[in-house]
């Protein structure tokens, strides 16, 4: 399997991007996603492939960029179909199954094929889980950090909470990952970065 190099996915992320803002939101949510991971790794020295793990990380959201109107608005009514619109995007341009995956399985913890059908989610009616720890780390550190307005990164503490709201069993998801792969230390990034914390 050919993984795309940070110079590749880069080039991806400037060719799809609609702006410079959409650009700016996106690409350095998934660099500082990647950090994550990539700390998470080396406390934990987790076995994952972490060529896999970084291309990841630096490509889930891209299918973000396919949800901007004209006026560089995020249409955030279809929000949870940027996985999909993603792994489309990828799979388009060539990258292999591994690496599309990537953002069609790694919103909040997990999405199944029961939930799309309870919740009438405008994706396709498929399970949209982890199913190998290198999507399970990129879903996890995803968690950490979000695109909003302004740019926060997140606590595990506070994402639990979150995650609750979507039922006990995502909750329980949430848990078994945050025992698995601990919890970041975020106070540099979030120096570097200059987000708030939430």
């Amino acid at each position: 399997m050919q993984v795309p190099t940070d110079e590749e996915i880069r080039a991806l992320h400037e060719r799809y991007a609609p702006t410079q803002e959409a650009f700016e939101s996106v690409y350095t949510h998934c660099v500082i996603v990647c950090s994550i991971a990539e700390q998470l790794i080396e406390r934990r020295r987790l076995v994952v492939d972490v060529e896999l793990v970084r291309a990841g990380c630096l490509l889930h959201d891209i299918g973000v960029y396919r949800l901007y109107d004209s006026a560089g608005r995020v249409d955030y009514s279809r929000y949870v179909r940027h996985g999909v619109l993603g792994h489309e995007l990828l799979r388009d341009v060539g990258l292999p199954e591994q690496v599309c995956r990537f953002c069609s399985h790694h919103t909040g913890v997990g999405i199944s094929r029961a939930d799309v059908r309870d919740q009438g989610l405008p994706i396709p009616v498929d399970d949209y889980l982890a199913e190998t720890a290198e999507e399970e780390l990129v879903m996890y550190a995803d968690k950490f950090h979000s695109k909003s307005d302004p740019p926060a990164f997140v606590s595990a503490d506070s994402y639990a909470v979150r995650a609750r709201r979507f039922g006990d069993d995502k909750a329980v998801t949430f848990a078994a990952m945050r025992e698995r792969y601990g919890e970041p230390d975020i106070a540099a990034l979030r120096e570097r970065h200059g987000h708030a914390l939430r």
